[in-house]
């Protein structure tokens, strides 16, 4: 059983890491010249894509883990006469196809002034409901103990999620976070409908603009693309073992 365990893990191994070999040798397979002609072609804009999407994807993550875990602490902890109701109408937006609310976003980031601006890709996506509900489930099953130790202290509410909650959740915070910026970096949709001037594109929308143009750049493409997973690799390398400790202490490990 061990041996067979062994040759379906391989397998599944190379079947996952194939993509990226095909994608590293295509794009880099030339040499360097290819990558610099990356970064030199000012049709692309290359570098400020990249560079907008590191602010957007770190911004989101950030803003996120901040607002979802108040309201996720808020919910598991704070009594108040209502919090049920809260609690099952932010699940009920989870059952809410991102579709529907799609449109009537955009009308509101227009009316803003923001299309074509870095606030019209970032506030949008500052609040997540499954984080909340996933910060929830977290804070419910956290220590009351502690808690109770810092308000004998003198520490207010605040006091206790700041000083005590924080600083014992950095494991299952570091999870949310790696999950949070791996999907801000692959945004697609939302960032080609706002990001109508070349400025403010990120780097999913520079990759459209080399596979859709009429000469497409297929070399740059594979070059751009093997380039621009780099970040989100290296940001899951550093974290990856706070994924299966999140996963464990979420409260939805059965």
């Amino acid at each position: 059983m061990r041996v067979l365990r062994w040759v379906a893990l391989l397998v599944a191994s190379v079947l996952f890491l194939l993509p990226f070999v095909v994608l590293v040798r295509s794009g880099l397979g030339t040499g360097w010249s290819t990558v610099t002609a990356l970064f030199t072609d000012t049709g692309l804009s290359f570098t400020r894509s990249l560079l907008n999407s590191t602010v957007v994807a770190v911004l989101q993550t950030a803003g996120q883990l901040v607002l979802c875990s108040m309201a996720g602490y808020g919910l598991a902890r704070v009594p108040y006469r209502h919090a049920s109701f809260v609690f099952y109408a932010v699940v009920a937006t989870l059952m809410v196809p991102t579709a529907v609310t799609f449109l009537p976003a955009f009308v509101v980031v227009s009316s803003l002034g923001w299309v074509s601006d870095l606030r019209g890709l970032v506030v949008p996506g500052l609040f997540s409901a499954l984080n909340v509900f996933l910060f929830r489930q977290y804070f419910v099953d956290f220590p009351a103990a502690l808690e109770d130790a810092g308000r004998l202290d003198g520490l207010s509410r605040w006091g206790v999620f700041r000083r005590i909650v924080v600083p014992n959740s950095k494991g299952y915070f570091a999870a949310v976070a790696v999950i949070d910026f791996i999907a801000s970096w692959n945004q697609f949709l939302w960032p080609l409908v706002i990001a109508q001037d070349s400025s403010t594109w990120t780097v999913q929308v520079a990759l459209s603009g080399l596979l859709t143009s009429q000469n497409p750049k297929v070399t740059l493409l594979f070059a751009a693309a093997a380039v621009s997973i780099m970040p989100i690799v290296l940001v899951f390398v550093l974290l990856q073992r706070h994924l299966v400790r999140g996963a464990t202490e979420s409260g939805l490990n059965g």
